[in-house]
């Protein structure tokens, strides 16, 4: 089955509710957002009435709350700790976030792995290791889905052996995952119209079993570019059949795949985008959608 979605926005007086009316306005069986603005710490009270409406509304139109994703906010960095009070910090905003995403009811988080900020590589993953262990020692039953990233400055998670490397080192595996996404990957310099291949270097070196989520966006960016450029389905390097072929890959099938493509104008594409996915049909005119 399809199981398909987007980034939907997540308010103060809607919550996890609007949330769900968004994502089945834009015709999905899938959805991602974040609890808060990603950029701060201000985070709005829960409403456990909120919560249940949304979760009787999903189950009324076949959405299960196993492809519904929370995104950590950017403002977390684990591999740095340079400076101990913002490491810690984002060790507690961590936390913070996870409970919500239980409180939620949500299974998964992802997020990125962080930047090293110039201690290097090596460094800044035994700091990620080190504040996810931390994390898990918390009673919590969520699964951290570390991102694949595009490799611009000092970020880590840019290549599989990277991640694995993390993984390696978290004591409860069953805590940990994957979440692809089809521009990093390509930013990054991984071909994505050899997904196959992707996909069994990923299976030889960490396991298809930690792959949780799919993120995808086409690319402003030539491969290896290490840039991070979003684009809309189609208009970028990567191509609309190639993104098909991720989406409709029978590997990927019961893997949540989640569109972040950029607004066009006023308007968030999604919609558009789903159709195109439906019918794999590509629209030329997908531009054109605000005026």
């Amino acid at each position: 089955m399809l199981i398909i979605g987007s980034h939907v926005s997540f308010t103060s007086k809607e919550q996890l509710l609007g949330s769900t009316v968004q994502s089945l306005e834009y015709g999905s069986n899938a959805f991602m957002f974040y609890t808060g603005a990603p950029q701060n710490t201000s985070r709005s009270k829960l409403s456990i009435a909120k919560t249940k409406e949304a979760i009787t509304l999903m189950s009324e139109n076949g959405i299960s709350l196993e492809n519904v994703i929370v995104h950590a906010p950017y403002i977390i960095n684990l591999a740095n700790n340079k400076e101990k009070d913002k490491y810690e910090f984002s060790i507690r905003f961590l936390i913070e976030e996870i409970n919500r995403c239980e409180e939620l009811g949500v299974k998964y988080l992802v997020l990125h792995p962080g930047s090293h900020v110039g201690l290097g590589i090596e460094l800044g993953i035994q700091n990620i290791i080190h504040a996810l262990n931390k994390v898990n020692k918390n009673n919590h039953s969520i699964i951290i889905l570390l991102e694949t990233m595009a490799g611009k400055g000092s970020e880590i998670g840019s290549n599989f052996e990277e991640l694995k490397t993390i993984i390696d080192g978290i004591e409860e595996k069953e805590k940990i995952g994957i979440c692809f996404d089809t521009c990093h990957l390509n930013d990054s310099g991984y071909n994505i119209k050899e997904f196959d291949k992707i996909l069994e270097e990923f299976d030889q070196l960490i396991g298809m079993s930690y792959l949780h989520c799919i993120h995808i966006n086409d690319s402003k960016n030539i491969i290896g570019a290490k840039k991070d450029r979003h684009e809309n389905l189609g208009y970028g390097t990567i191509g609309f059949e190639t993104l098909l072929n991720v989406i409709y890959n029978p590997k990927t099938e019961n893997i949540p795949k989640i569109l972040e493509t950029p607004w066009i104008g006023e308007k968030a594409p999604y919609k558009e985008e789903i159709i195109m996915i439906k019918t794999k049909k590509f629209n030329n005119k997908l531009k054109e959608i605000d005026k």
